[in-house]
């Protein structure tokens, strides 16, 4: 069973750009991420994010991340790496 990703990245630059984004969100730091849609959320990072291969609706199979944000409601947050525009980190728990 494949997992599936509402998008995949193939060209290395953004590939790349998830690699940065996985290297500096550490587990246990408190964010506010801001999304390409203009949602903006703040929470704690529950652990690093994880990039994978996955494939789309279209079949294609590319490269995508999961950002886990605890944002104090009921649920973890699962957000694809690809919607981050920008976060900016306002510490530790």
């Amino acid at each position: 069973m494949s997992k599936t990703a509402p998008r995949v990245l193939t060209e290395q630059a953004a590939i790349e750009r998830l690699k940065d984004l996985q290297a500096a969100l550490d587990s246990e730091i408190v964010i506010e991420v801001h999304l390409h849609d203009g949602t903006t959320l703040t929470g704690t990072v529950v652990e690093r994010p994880a990039i994978l291969q996955f494939i789309d609706a279209h079949g294609n199979e590319g490269t995508n991340g999961v950002l886990p944000l605890d944002v104090g409601d009921t649920h973890v947050h699962m957000i694809w790496l690809d919607e981050v525009d920008r976060f900016i980190r306002l510490g530790t728990c």
